[in-house]
Parts: structure tokens; sequence; C-alpha cells
């Protein structure tokens, strides 16, 4: 019944050229492949990818790369030492904090492949 309903609304939107001028419109679907985002996550990750938000390590990676560009920038134009320290400063601060982001998904990662390769064990009855 449900089905039925959908489907003529979604004629009569046609109908009306409700589904015209739209962003892609003839264009093949992109399919995402999410095979390596845990299936609990996915759904979030779809709508923070939709809204234009980036994981903070890949936003760090952005930054790091925008200050060594204005880095580089400041030395060609033979910009004051202050400057640059400032901007060495900050890029030292975000590639600390992008190293620590990093290691803590390291630390997470190992701890998870230690919890599986006991499971694995205790299936094969080499631990009980």
């Amino acid at each position: 019944m449900f089905a039925i309903i959908a489907e003529n609304k979604i004629r009569e939107a046609m109908l009306k050229g409700e589904f015209e001028d739209l962003p892609g419109q003839g264009k093949p679907l992109q399919v995402d492949d999410l095979s390596r985002v845990p299936e609990e996550l996915r759904a979030s990750y779809i709508i923070l990818k939709n809204s234009g938000v980036l994981p903070e390590e890949m936003q760090l990676q952005k930054e790091i790369m925008n200050l060594q560009n204005l880095i580089n920038c400041c030395y060609e134009d033979q910009t004051d030492d202050g400057e640059i320290k400032s901007l060495k400063k900050k890029l030292n601060e975000k590639m600390l904090r992008y190293d620590m982001i990093m290691e803590k998904r390291k630390a997470r990662s190992n701890n998870a492949m230690i919890s599986y390769q006991n499971k694995i064990s205790r299936k094969l009855g080499r631990y009980k």
C-alpha cells in the first residue's frame, strides 16, 4: 500500500517538473566505497561527508599543507622573520596534533588486532 502511494507521489512530482535541474541530473551516480568504514558508523560518515565536514586528521593535513605553502611564499617574498616564525610555530602545533591523533589510532588498531588474535587463538584451542 505504501509503495503505491509513494509511486503516485513520485509520478505527480515528475509531472510537475520538480525533479528537473537537480544537481547531477543525467550523470552516473558516484558510489562511495564504505567497506573500510565500520557498519555502525556509515550513516554518520555519510552525513558528515555530505555536510562538508572532514575528519580531524584530514583537516589537519589540509592546514599543514596550507601553512607550508604560506611559509614557502614568505621565503620567496622575503617576508620578515617574525611572521615566518609565527607560521612555523603554528605548523609545528598542527604537526604535533596530527602525530598525536595518528599515534592514538595506531594504539587502538594494535589493541584491536591483539584482541582479534586472542579470539582466533581461543577458537583454535591454543588459549583457554
